[in-house]
């Protein structure tokens, strides 16, 4: 009877810890500023599947000509992927269809873009995909642009 209470106090311990590194991981990687939450889906096919298979739910953040992508449910505290401004190329947009409507945050959009030859699902919300699309059309630091 000891045992077996000793070994219910331990689980529950163990997982009040992970909940709490998630939650730290979460923490530091918003502590520089420029996160927003972003589903992501690499290596998809030209034509939409609604099935809603294939999405990971993560953390995307801005960092200089890059945007570093975390996944949620990762204790790793390095992004899983990086995506540079220079080989991002937007090609649709449009709303979640069918299942991706339960696999995706309410109110996404759905991003449909090429980086490196390699086509990728980005969904987001409106606000978050207003501020990518500005960044994305913003020039790096110290380059002169042509604004007229």
């Amino acid at each position: 009877m000891v045992l077996a209470l000793w070994v219910g106090g331990l689980v529950v311990v163990l997982v009040a810890v992970g909940l709490f590194v998630f939650g730290l991981r979460r923490r530091l990687i918003q502590r520089s500023g420029g996160t927003f939450d972003c589903s992501l889906r690499w290596d998809v096919s030209e034509e939409p599947d609604p099935s809603g298979k294939g999405w990971v739910y993560g953390v995307a953040r801005y960092s200089g000509d890059r945007v570093d992508w975390f996944r949620v449910f990762s204790y790793s505290p390095r992004p899983r992927r990086g995506l540079e401004r220079s080989a991002i190329e937007v090609v649709a947009r449009r709303l979640p269809e069918g299942e991706e409507e339960l696999a995706l945050l309410s109110d996404s959009v759905v991003l449909g873009c090429l980086h490196r030859g390699t086509r990728l699902e980005l969904a987001m919300s409106e606000d978050a995909l207003t501020g990518f699309l500005a960044w994305l059309e913003a020039a790096p630091p110290g380059q002169r642009v042509n604004v007229a």
